[in-house]
């Protein structure tokens, strides 16, 4: 009998759930048996911002347990991965992506323009901050840390200290909490993090049944998505601390002509954008191009950024090299 795939996994709730959902996908499609194998990260033990821990700091202890060969396979949170490819590590799979768009969740069921001047509003993540400075609304923006139910906690709990938290819907999907949500935020006012709202299943380079069997987990339009997205940051050098968005949407288009030598009328579209933490600098741009020159899409787009001046920007937080931009867990 053929033992179960190894699936690492962070403990919590989130990052349960989403496995689990990856490994019984795996096993509909595949017929092998999964079980889940919690790895505790540095950035569990720690209530320190993510920032001041360091670059993949929920994403190490997982990838040294696939190094050393005590998990088959992990799954993470795309935005957590630095930049940069681990060595002897593939992404063998990024399967379709939930909604990357940011979510409220205010008390009194108010929507964002509801908010009164002064409220305190909480969220995890620089560009998030960044964003609701950039909006002028005269908000109390806090940083905050912890899992999702920590976060509810904040505005909907008995000893609720906040008016309102944004964070990222897919992880309330994932968990089934999107009834607390007050409103979904649209892209033009708060664009989502590079890969937010994708998995990135990962195992070992050499391990070719594993990477060949995982490879019907990958949902194609949801990786270019990704792939131009997670460009723009590697190419802008963006650190944890820099506020740095990017939304990619791939836009189904009517088939070419086969006797023209066309495939398909597919195109991406990809906005990004570099914002100063107090919000009073926002560069906004996009462009266009097809899925298979996502890589390239998502450079160029970062070259007319810094075109502009994106790098001073980066530069005021202490530019530090690729990275992540959240203070606390990923969704």
């Amino acid at each position: 009998m053929t033992a179960p795939l190894r699936l690492g996994t962070r403990g919590s709730t989130l990052a349960m759930a989403q496995s689990g959902h990856v490994a019984a996908a795996l096993t509909e499609a595949t017929g092998r048996e999964v079980e889940l194998v919690e790895v505790v990260t540095a950035g569990d033990r720690s209530t320190a911002p993510v920032h001041r821990l360091g670059v993949g700091v929920f994403v190490s202890a997982l990838r040294d347990a696939l190094t050393a060969g005590t998990i088959d396979f992990a799954v993470h949170s795309y935005k957590d991965l630095p930049t940069a490819a681990a060595p002897g590590l593939h992404i063998a799979a990024v399967p379709a992506r939930q909604d990357p768009r940011d979510a409220l969740v205010a008390r009194d069921g108010r929507t964002l323009a509801e908010l009164p001047p002064g409220a305190r509003v909480g969220t995890g993540a620089l560009r998030r901050i960044a964003q609701l400075h950039a909006l002028g609304m005269q908000l109390e923006v806090t940083p905050i840390r912890g899992n999702i139910d920590t976060r509810l906690g904040r505005v909907l709990g008995p000893d609720a200290d906040l008016d309102a938290i944004v964070l990222a819907r897919a992880g309330l999907a994932r968990i089934g909490r999107t009834d607390v949500i007050t409103e979904t935020l649209d892209p033009m006012l708060m664009l989502p993090a590079p890969a937010q709202g994708a998995l990135a299943v990962e195992c070992r380079v050499d391990d070719h049944d594993l990477v060949e069997l995982l490879a019907v987990l990958d949902h194609a339009p949801s990786r270019a998505a990704v792939v131009a997205e997670r460009a723009l940051l590697a190419t802008l050098e963006a650190g944890c601390s820099a506020p740095v968005a990017a939304y990619a949407v791939i836009a189904e288009g009517e088939p070419t002509s086969s006797l023209a030598g066309g495939e398909g009328g597919d195109e991406i579209y990809l906005r990004g954008a570099v914002i100063s933490p107090d919000g009073t600098r926002d560069l906004r741009l996009s462009r266009t191009g097809t899925p298979a020159d996502a890589a390239e899409i998502g450079k160029a787009l970062a070259a007319e950024l810094l075109d502009l001046g994106a790098d001073s920007i980066l530069g005021q937080e202490g530019h530090a090299g690729p990275g992540t931009q959240q203070f606390g867990s990923t969704e």
